[in-house]
């Protein structure tokens, strides 16, 4: 059956299943609502995917998401620059910066080490990170991944490489769940595991 004579609720559900969390049977109510609305909506909805998609590229500093390069935080003159958030991902910049308590910069390396899966350091952005370091001012780097099997291996091997730098190096308090991620954790608790953050 080729696409244009397969069932288009099909097509739209398969399409909307591959978003993680979505489900086939919420995937297939969505597609549902989207065939009862009007052409113009979904072709606006349409539209604004696909120009959010084009518009969004890499900070080629802090690896962030951002539609202009640097990102508005790195350019930001208020905030500090020689302390440097290292996350997993830029859902993770979202999830600190809700908390409107930390001014410093970020380093996002969009993913974490994880064998299991044949992610290594030279996978993900540590090697950004470590030229980072020594070539800005940075003072301190607090390493924010989940405590998870693989954020806790990122967290040790990032202090390992960057304390012959002369960096401090401190990891944020297990105020979260363990096996929890930043992007789902409240304000109050994110605050306290920044306030009770720990050299490595």
């Amino acid at each position: 059956m080729d696409r244009e004579t397969a069932d288009p609720i099909a097509l739209m559900a398969a399409q909307l299943s591959r978003l993680p969390g979505i489900g086939r049977k919420t995937a297939t109510r969505l597609a549902y609502f989207i065939a009862a609305q009007p052409e113009e909506d979904v072709r606006e909805l349409a539209s604004a995917l696909w120009q959010g998609r084009r518009s969004v590229r890499m900070c080629s500093r802090c690896g962030n998401y951002t539609s202009q390069d640097p990102c508005p935080i790195c350019e930001d003159p208020k905030r500090r620059h020689d302390v440097v958030c290292v996350v997993r991902d830029p859902r993770d910049v979202s999830a600190i910066e809700r908390m409107r308590e930390y001014r410093g910069g970020y380093h996002v390396l969009h993913g974490t080490i994880s064998p299991m899966a044949g992610v290594g350091p030279d996978d993900i952005r540590i090697k950004e990170l470590i030229q980072r370091v020594g070539a800005e001012e940075i003072k301190e780097v607090i390493v924010a991944t989940n405590p998870d099997v693989e954020g806790e291996a990122t967290a040790a091997y990032i202090a390992r490489v960057l304390k012959p730098l002369g960096v401090k190096v401190t990891r944020i308090a297990h105020g979260m769940p363990v096996g929890g991620d930043l992007e789902y954790v409240d304000e109050v608790t994110l605050n306290r595991a920044f306030e009770g953050r720990r050299e490595m």
